[in-house]
């Protein structure tokens, strides 16, 4: 049983906690929270859905056990398989074996469990993310939060009723390379930005040859439940272990890398929305039965005055680069996703007369450092796991709000639709809705 003293220090933290991302003070009491995390507690882990992304996020949770204090005490997969997997990889990370579930709904009733981490399906996060919220618990939640607009704002609805603690898997917004080009930008030494250009290019049959597809049986798992609202269909292992190639489950690029792009360009320029998105694409390299395209671009329009251009191949891996295109200067990204080689550019003298003229130039470096950047780390950065597991004590928002997440999952469902229909679309940010015209001017 814990001491008074203990009790009352929990209830002073929660009541001090303030909701920073969001702006608002959030008060609370010791009641608001299924359990308020003391600095010295070691804080209770479930996981959802654990396949291969989950199984890395699972060796990120695993590195920062001790730093962090920390346990994963349960595991939910609705595959026999991946749970046993999971449940013999914790207990040889942590001593003991933790409780395994096939369904979610019983891991999210135990009381001992204080935060989930929700890596399921594309289209399965934002109603499994909904589900831990009404069950009073903190999250970490894999991107896109959301591939459907309407259950994005009921997620986002219940989270800022909640006071719940979620960070969204948009990592790199946490990388300490990205928040130091975030402070370049930030100082204005980019001047006004007037176009943004993003090209990712990598050759090969993305998420197509899964060996769990050849491995899995359907009585193994439970097909209707992994179809959540979906229209029925026989069971497919290759939906169910490829999906993000099939679009009743995932748009492919724009839910994967599109999102990761967009959350960036968020952060960096704060821009949330687009004002329209147009989107062009289709099955130009692998003829493997794929229905999302594996050739893309989308070319958004933003309230701030700026285009930005995403462009991805995977029929060719020709140099990646992304720019930041501004009146003073350009901050060129070489590399793809997440890749932290920023480099700063200046303008300056009369290019029409000289073309070789060599600009000013400088990489953006850490503090501390006179190198170019750092090694590529990608996802086994562990800055934003980080930061989500310091947010469950101290009851601020992390890095990737829910409201982060709702604006980088939004372009997203703009260029999957714009692609479909053939057409332009256009936000009306007073409704938060899509619209096929520009929206009427309010008064």
């Amino acid at each position: 049983m814990e001491n008074s003293d203990n009790t009352s220090r929990r209830t002073f933290l929660g009541q001090a906690s303030t909701c920073l991302a969001l702006g608002t003070a959030l008060s609370t009491t010791a009641a608001s929270y299924s359990r308020i995390i003391g600095a010295n507690d070691r804080i209770s882990l479930g996981h959802i859905g654990i396949g291969d992304r989950g199984r890395e996020l699972d060796g990120m949770v695993a590195r920062l056990k001790d730093k962090c204090n920390l346990e994963m005490t349960a595991v939910c997969d609705l595959w026999t398989a991946n749970r046993d997997r999971a449940a013999a990889n914790a207990e040889r990370v942590y001593g003991r074996r933790p409780r395994t579930f096939q369904n979610m709904e019983e891991l999210l009733a135990l009381p001992d469990v204080d935060a989930v981490v929700v890596s399921t399906a594309d289209f399965q996060h934002a109603t499994h993310l909904k589900s831990v919220l009404e069950a009073g618990k903190d999250a970490y939640c894999e991107k896109p939060m959301a591939n459907d607009l309407a259950e994005g704002k009921a997620v986002r609805d219940t989270f800022l009723k909640s006071k719940r603690i979620v960070q969204i898997g948009t990592q790199h917004r946490s990388e300490p390379y990205q928040r130091e080009t975030k402070k370049v930008i930030d100082s204005g030494a980019l001047g006004d930005v007037t176009k943004v250009e993003i090209v990712w290019n990598y050759n090969g049959p993305r998420w197509r040859g899964r060996p769990e597809v050849k491995q899995i049986r359907e009585q193994d798992t439970n097909w209707k439940k992994w179809l959540l609202s979906k229209p029925s269909r026989p069971f497919d292992p290759r939906a169910y272990f490829e999906f993000r190639l099939y679009r009743d489950f995932s748009s492919g690029i724009a839910d994967q890398w599109m999102c990761h792009a967009i959350d960036l360009i968020n952060y960096f320029l704060e821009d949330r929305f687009p004002r329209s998105v147009m989107a062009l694409g289709g099955v130009f390299a692998w003829h493997d039965g794929r229905e999302n395209p594996d050739t893309f671009q989308a070319l958004l329009e933003y309230p701030k005055a700026f285009l930005l251009s995403f462009s991805v191949s995977f029929g060719n891996d020709c140099d990646s680069f992304s720019r930041i295109m501004g009146k003073q200067a350009t901050l060129v990204n070489q590399g793809g996703e997440g890749s932290p080689r920023w480099l700063l550019v200046q303008e300056g003298g009369n290019h029409e007369d000289n073309p070789f003229l060599t600009r000013p130039q400088r990489y953006i470096t850490l503090p501390g450092s006179d190198k170019p950047g750092p090694p590529f780390v990608g996802d086994e950065d562990l800055s934003h796991m980080t930061n989500w597991l310091t947010c469950l004590r101290t009851r601020e928002q992390p890095h990737a709000t829910i409201l982060d997440g709702f604006a980088s999952s939004v372009p997203g469902i703009m260029a999957a639709r714009a692609l479909r229909e053939g057409r332009k679309l256009y936000w009306d940010a007073a409704a938060e809705s899509i619209l096929d015209h520009p929206p009427k001017v309010q008064v």
